[in-house]
């Protein structure tokens, strides 16, 4: 049903800026939601920022990235973004774009950042940020 393409990914230096585009098909029409993950090496999956779609558009960011990453979407062209500025070496991760496919409004709110509540997953792009 629903696949999920991410790009952007690369590599930067500390300071830089990246911005990460998750390209949707297969369930478009409906508010849904969805969110960036990030996963480094010997560490847990985390949430990063996360968005329900549609006309509602409300975001949730990490407080590791708040002020510094920017969830959006682009309805019309079913793609989700994530502006990533001043980045720093621990942000240094493998990128995922997710989407739950099954929560309302609420449930989005409550497991934003919950990544086994995620059914959708893109392949992931890499992040690497050098001092």
């Amino acid at each position: 049903q629903v696949q999920l393409v991410e790009s952007g990914g690369g590599s930067v230096q500390a300071g830089g800026s990246l911005r990460l585009s998750c390209s949707v098909s297969g369930y478009t029409g409906r508010s849904m939601c969805m969110g960036w993950f990030r996963q480094a090496p010997g560490k847990e999956r985390e949430g990063v920022a996360t968005i329900y779609t549609g006309t509602s558009g409300t975001t949730w960011h990490a407080d590791s990235v708040r002020g510094r990453f920017t969830i959006s979407q682009d309805n019309t062209k079913n793609t989700v973004y994530l502006q990533m500025n001043s980045l720093e070496p621990e942000d240094t991760a493998m990128y995922y774009c997710a989407a739950t496919g099954d929560l309302t409004y609420n449930g989005c709110a409550v497991y934003r950042f919950e990544a086994r509540r995620y059914r959708y997953w893109g392949q992931g792009t890499q992040v690497t940020v050098s001092s």
